[in-house]
């Protein structure tokens, strides 16, 4: 007699566009790759079903009817249900401005039009990957030669102590824990200082000076994103 597995249950993707052809061809390949998919066609729609559905992942249009997706991408971010909701947001503009724009209101990743439908799924699957290891978080992070422990508040490379402060150590673990995804200074401003309005935005530029002369060769791992803010790399 064959043995009884439990269905796996399909990540469900919200996928937002006002162009039906569009949203035809990701619908169709994200299903052959095995996603649940719901749709929507203007901004309405689109915050009704992420609010009722709660997906696990959002592609976002960002030319939309009477709501553009910078808009809907700043309310979901605003929203507790969906403030965690991976957002890839697709435009096309090339225009540095708007990619800025779409990070600093939260997106985690965009694609310029026209894209390739497999450049798409990588990036779907990458991301929902992401997002399933930050549901588990880890009591420490190693990259390499730099090992990041979070409850001790330590980190090491090559086995020897770094020397931080306390907001360099956080500012540190917040990049370590977002691998791969850049963090605009507006967003490490809320995350790691609390977004306090009297600090300036040049404090981050500051601390990640400190934080790389600190860290000596580990520094390798931290990227600037011109105009945009900072990554880790692993």
């Amino acid at each position: 007699m064959a043995a009884c597995h439990p269905a796996r249950v399909k990540p469900r993707i919200l996928v937002v566009d006002d162009e039906p052809e569009a949203v035809e061809l990701v619908e169709f390949n994200l299903k052959q790759a095995g996603y649940a998919v719901i749709t929507a066609t203007d901004g309405a729609e689109a915050l009704k079903k992420a609010r009722s559905q709660t997906p696990d992942l959002i592609v976002l249009d960002v030319m939309l009817p009477e709501m553009d997706g910078f808009e809907i991408c700043k309310t979901l971010r605003l929203e507790a249900a969906t403030a965690r909701v991976p957002i890839i947001m697709l435009t096309a503009k090339a225009a540095e401005i708007d990619r800025v724009l779409g990070l600093e209101l939260g997106a985690d990743d965009y694609l310029t039009k026209p894209f390739s439908t497999r450049e798409l799924m990588l990036r779907v699957k990458k991301m929902l990957s992401r997002s399933q290891s930050a549901e588990k978080p880890k009591e420490q992070l190693r990259f390499g030669d730099l090992l990041i422990d979070l409850p001790r508040h330590i980190a090491t490379w090559k086995n020897k102590p770094i020397e931080l402060t306390a907001t360099e150590f956080k500012l540190l673990t917040v990049l370590a824990q977002r691998a791969g995804r850049v963090q605009s200074r507006d967003q490490l401003l809320r995350d790691v200082w609390e977004y306090d309005s009297l600090i300036d935005t040049r404090t981050v530029d500051t601390h990640m000076r400190r934080l790389r002369e600190k860290i000596g060769a580990a520094a390798k791992h931290l990227d600037t994103v011109r105009g945009v803010g900072y990554r880790f790399v692993e």
